[in-house]
């Protein structure tokens, strides 16, 4: 049986395959948003359909928190790329 887990150390504390540092919303964008069919996501990740599948049922299942780390992830992302572009501080 597949398990999803999360601990503190490991992706932030998101939701993760056990045992594998492979995260729930991950293998979710990769399938739904990048295109890949699941069996690609699995040889690519070295994890068994089975994985694959029980990380997408935990993402429908789970489908607000889902949500929520996605606006999180993309929030980190926007503040990165501004920390990025701006200029250092003895510019300015």
């Amino acid at each position: 049986m597949v398990s999803i887990e999360r601990t503190d150390d490991v992706l932030r504390g998101e939701p993760r395959i056990a045992g594998t540092r492979v995260g729930v919303l991950d293998i979710y964008e990769l399938v739904t948003g990048g295109g890949y069919t699941p069996e690609d996501v699995a040889d690519q990740l070295d994890l068994s359909l089975a994985q694959i599948y029980a990380a997408r049922a935990h993402y429908h299942e789970h489908s607000e928190e889902m949500w929520e780390l996605r606006r999180e992830r993309d929030e980190m992302e926007s503040r990165l790329v501004k920390e990025a572009l701006s200029p250092p501080e003895s510019a300015q």
